[in-house]
C-alpha cells in the first residue's frame, strides 16, 4: 500500500457489525484512520471498535432519527463507506414480494442517500473527502431469482454516478467499488440458513470481505487527485452474475 494517508483522519463505515464493513473497519484503521463503526448491531461495533481503537455508534440508515443522532455524534469526517445494504430472497419476478423490495430500496438506496445528505457537510469541511459506496456486480448486471436485489443495487449505481457529476469541481472522490461472489453473512442472510448459503458457494473459492477492505483501503490512500471511480472485483471463477465454473 501506498503511504499511509489516514493519520488523523476519521473515517465512517455504515453497515460495520460484520462481513466487508467490519473488514473495512479493520483495513482502514490498519492504515492510520480514526474509525467510526456504525451499524444496528452497536453491540459487535462495540467489540470492534475495542479491538481497533475507534468508536461504535449506533446506526439504523432506514431511521432518519437514527442517521441524524449519528451524524451529530460523529462529528468531524474525511471518509465515509457506505457498506450497509443486504439482499432478501430469489423470487422471480412474477412471485416478487413488494415488502421485500420495499425494504430493499430503503437499506441499499435510500439509507445511502440518507446518510450521505447527513455527513456530506462534514465531508466538504475536510479539504479532502472521500465517499465510497459498495455497490455490486448486480449494479449492472442480472440474473434469475436475482431482480428485487438488482433493481436496488441498478439504483445505487445510478446515485453513484450522479454524486460523481454533483461532486465534480469539489475536493470529494466517489469511488464504487462493485464485488461479485463474497463469502459472508450476506447469503445467510438472503436464503435463510448456512445450509443453502453454502451452496451457492460449492466448487468455488469466493472473495472473502478482506479481499473487498484490502481494496477500498486502496482507493482512499491514493494521492488526493487519483479518483478509483468504478472498481469490479470477482473471484478468478466468475465471468459474471450468471457464469461460474465450479470444481467438479
Amino acid at each position: 500500500m501506498a503511504e499511509a494517508r489516514g493519520t488523523g483522519r476519521t473515517a465512517v463505515v455504515t453497515g460495520a457489525s460484520s462481513g466487508i464493513g467490519a473488514a473495512t473497519v479493520r483495513a482502514l484503521a490498519a492504515a492510520g484512520f480514526d474509525t467510526v463503526a456504525g451499524a444496528r448491531r452497536v453491540e459487535r461495533c462495540e467489540e470492534l471498535a475495542r479491538e481497533v481503537g475507534g468508536r461504535a455508534l449506533p446506526l439504523d440508515v432506514t431511521d432518519a432519527a437514527s442517521v441524524a443522532a449519528f451524524a451529530e455524534a460523529v462529528g468531524d469526517v474525511a471518509v465515509v463507506v457506505h457498506s450497509a445494504g443486504g439482499a432478501l430472497g430469489t423470487d422471480k419476478v412474477e412471485d416478487a414480494d413488494p415488502e421485500g423490495w420495499a425494504q430493499m430500496y430503503a437499506t441499499n438506496v435510500i439509507g445511502l442517500t440518507r446518510v450521505h445528505r447527513a455527513l456530506l457537510p462534514a465531508v466538504r469541511r475536510s479539504g479532502n473527502g472521500h465517499v465510497v459506496v459498495l455497490g455490486s456486480i448486480a449494479g449492472f448486471e442480472v440474473y434469475p431469482g436475482g431482480s428485487g436485489y438488482t433493481a436496488a443495487k441498478h439504483a445505487v449505481r445510478a446515485v453513484v454516478k450522479t454524486m460523481r457529476q454533483e461532486l465534480l469541481g469539489e475536493p470529494i472522490r466517489v469511488t464504487e467499488v462493485a464485488p461479485g461472489m463474497v463469502q459472508t453473512e450476506f447469503s445467510v442472510v438472503r436464503l435463510g440458513s448456512e445450509e443453502a448459503a453454502a451452496k451457492v458457494y460449492e466448487g468455488v473459492t469466493p472473495l472473502t470481505a478482506e479481499d473487498i477492505a484490502d481494496v477500498i483501503a486502496f482507493a482512499v490512500t491514493r494521492p488526493a487527485h487519483v479518483d478509483l471511480d468504478h472498481v469490479v472485483v470477482r473471484p478468478v471463477q466468475q465471468a459474471d452474475a450468471a457464469h461460474v465454473h465450479r470444481r467438479s
